[in-house]
């Protein structure tokens, strides 16, 4: 499975797929930092909220980087499950990659200042950095898969299920939503990485949504690919 996952990561850099979401990463981040220093915990938290849905759309790139025929044959010939999980793990390498630059880009740029008063110090700010923006990475690998052309049939319909998902994934994580639990928790981990920083149970309860709602796409994911196989 591990040549299947290297050569799914080959195809897409090669086939130049990669550069795109890469570019609209940096430009996002550009934005987001052009308008002068944030603090380590709470830029970060913005940063992995505003990246959800270009992780989306890079997983979506890598799995349909893929022709049907060749995809056809990886299944046959390790297996269904397999075949998928390859998929999926070739996204997440991706992901680490354009989350890892994401990290280091404000501090090349300058948009970053080193914590003052009382936010937390620079290595808990780092860690809670990795944090958010590992939670937006398993978000992005989801939905991404989601919307693949494997499961959607087509790219308008993959187009649809990106857009419902990046924008739904904003708004009904605003504060006072009547569904947030619908969400990622993306935009709750944003605002809990103001001031103080947040506690060791918002953590915790961050991540067992976040873990719960890309586990719960992901096994639509592969429901729809059982059935559309």
């Amino acid at each position: 499975m591990s040549a299947l996952v290297a050569m799914r990561l080959t195809a897409f850099v090669r086939g130049g797929r990669a550069a795109v979401p890469l570019i609209a990463a940096l430009v996002v981040l550009g934005v987001l930092y052009g308008g002068g220093q944030a603090g380590v915990a709470e830029g970060y938290g913005v940063s992995a909220a505003v990246l959800f849905p270009v992780l989306a759309w890079q997983s979506k790139l890598l799995l349909d980087a893929e022709p049907d025929v060749q995809r056809h044959l990886a299944r046959v010939t390790l297996g269904e499950r397999r075949e998928w999980t390859a998929g999926l793990l070739a996204a997440l390498a991706a992901g680490l990659v354009t989350a890892a630059i994401a990290m280091a880009a404000p501090w090349v740029t300058g948009g970053m200042r080193t914590p003052r008063g009382a936010e937390p110090p620079l290595a808990v700010g780092l860690a809670l950095g990795v944090w958010a923006h590992l939670l937006a990475l398993a978000a992005g690998v989801a939905l991404g898969a989601l919307a693949c052309r494997a499961v959607t049939r087509g790219v308008l319909p993959g187009v649809a299920v990106l857009v419902t998902g990046g924008v739904l994934g904003i708004v009904l994580g605003l504060r006072g939503s009547i569904a947030p639990w619908l969400v990622p928790p993306l935009m709750p981990a944003a605002r809990a990485l103001t001031d103080t920083g947040p506690t060791a149970a918002e953590v915790g309860l961050l991540t067992a949504h976040a873990v719960a709602w890309a586990a719960a796409v992901i096994a639509g994911y592969a429901w729809l690919r059982r059935r559309r196989a």
